[in-house]
C-alpha cells in the first residue's frame, strides 16, 4: 500500500470508523485486519475527537465491505452483498438525464432494503433527495444517513461529469460532537434536528445529460468508494472538454498531437487523464462521430458519401462499416426508419 499518497488532512470523524467496528462486533468478527489495512491505530477508537483521512476511510470501508459481504456496512436489517451499489448505478446509466437517473436510483434502492426509503422530488426550482427512516437505525443512523446521501450525490456528479453544488442539507439527528466536520462532508448550509434527512440542489441540474457508459462504469467500480468518501472536485472533466473540442473543432481531432496542442496538454497527459476518467480518445471520437452522423442522416438530405466525409471518413465503405458497428444497422436503414433509438 502506497502511504505516500495519503492526504495530509484528516477530516473524517473517527465515529464512522467506530460504526464499522460495531458492524464487525454484531457479526462476531474481528475488525483488526481491516483497521491494519487502513493504517488506523486501535487507540484512535478511544479518542472522541480523532479524525482519519479520506484515503484511510476508503481503505477501511472497502476492507469491511468485503469481509462482511455488506456494502451497507451494518446499517440495515439485512446485508447488501458486494456489487449492490454498482447495480444501482448500472440501472441509472441509460437514463437520458440526471432527473430520470435519480428517480431510478431511488426506486431501485428502495427494492434493496425496507429500513429506509429514498425519494427524489422537485418543486419551485429546488430538487431534493429525501431519506425517510422506516425502522429505528439506532447507533447507525448518522453513519447510514451521511453515507447514503453522499453516495447518491457522488453518483449524480459522476453520471453527469460535473460537480453539483448543494443548496442545503438537512439531517434527522442532533448535531454530533464532530459537527464541524460537516463543512467538509456537505457543501452549503447544513441543519441538524430536521424532521427528515435530505439534500437539495438547484433543479436545473436535473436537465444535465448522463455522460457515462458501460466502459466508464467498469473503470469507476474499481474505486467506487471515491464517490462517497471524497468530494467531486472538477466542474468539467477532460472527457467533456475533449468531446466538445471534437464536436466544435473536428479539424483538431485528426490525431492526438493536434488535439492535445489545442487543449494545451501533452499527448501523454491527454491519454493518461482520459484513461483515469475511464475513457479513450478513440471512444470519444467514435461517440462524437456517431452523434453527428445520426443528426445528418435524420435532419438533412445529404448523401451517405457526403455524411461520411462530414464526420471524418475518407471513404463511404469505412463509414458504413463503422456505422453498423455503432447501431447494428446501415445508414440507409437508419434514415428510412426515421428514428435515432
Amino acid at each position: 500500500m502506497n502511504t505516500a499518497s495519503r492526504p495530509s488532512r484528516a477530516e473524517t470523524p473517527i465515529a464512522f470508523i467506530k460504526a464499522m467496528v460495531r458492524a464487525y462486533e454484531r457479526r462476531g468478527m474481528d475488525p483488526s485486519g481491516a483497521l491494519e489495512k487502513a493504517q488506523i491505530a486501535p487507540n484512535l477508537l478511544r479518542q472522541t475527537n480523532a479524525r482519519v483521512t479520506a484515503l484511510q476511510m476508503e481503505w477501511m470501508s472497502e476492507a469491511a465491505m468485503r469481509e462482511l459481504d455488506d456494502e451497507a456496512l451494518g446499517w440495515f436489517s439485512r446485508r447488501l452483498p458486494w456489487g449492490s451499489y454498482g447495480m444501482l448505478v448500472r440501472a441509472s446509466l441509460t437514463a437520458p438525464d440526471l432527473g430520470v437517473a435519480l428517480q431510478r436510483w431511488c426506486r431501485h434502492h428502495n427494492l434493496l432494503t425496507e429500513d429506509i426509503r429514498l425519494q427524489a422530488s422537485s418543486a419551485r426550482g429546488v430538487a431534493c433527495i429525501e431519506l425517510q427512516e422506516r425502522t429505528d437505525l439506532g447507533e447507525m443512523r448518522e453513519f447510514c444517513t451521511v453515507s447514503v446521501l453522499r453516495n447518491v450525490l457522488g453518483v449524480a456528479c459522476w453520471l453527469t461529469d460535473s460537480r453539483i453544488a448543494l443548496t442545503g442539507t438537512e439531517l434527522h439527528f442532533a448535531a454530533p460532537a464532530h459537527a464541524d466536520s460537516y463543512r467538509v462532508l456537505f457543501d452549503g448550509p447544513c441543519r441538524f434536528d430536521a424532521p427528515v434527512s435530505r439534500l437539495c440542489i438547484d433543479s436545473g441540474y436535473l436537465q444535465l445529460p448522463v455522460r457515462r457508459d458501460e466502459a466508464a462504469l467498469q473503470h469507476m467500480l474499481q474505486r467506487a468508494l471515491l464517490l462517497t468518501v471524497r468530494p467531486y472536485r472538477r466542474d468539467r472533466l477532460l472527457v467533456e472538454r475533449v468531446r466538445q473540442a471534437l464536436a466544435e473543432h473536428p479539424e483538431h481531432g485528426r490525431n492526438a498531437e493536434e488535439l492535445a496542442a489545442w487543449l494545451n496538454l501533452s499527448p501523454r497527459t491527454l491519454h493518461r487523464q482520459l484513461q483515469e476518467e475511464g475513457a479513450s480518445l478513440q471512444q470519444l471520437k467514435d461517440s462524437v462521430r456517431q452523434q453527428r452522423a445520426r443528426e445528418l442522416l435524420l435532419r438533412t438530405r445529404k448523401s451517405i458519401k457526403q455524411v461520411a466525409a462530414e464526420v471524418g471518413y475518407s471513404n463511404e465503405k469505412s463509414f458504413i462499416r463503422a456505422f453498423k458497428n455503432w447501431t447494428n444497422t446501415t445508414p440507409e436503414a437508419f434514415r428510412s426508419d426515421g428514428s435515432d433509438n
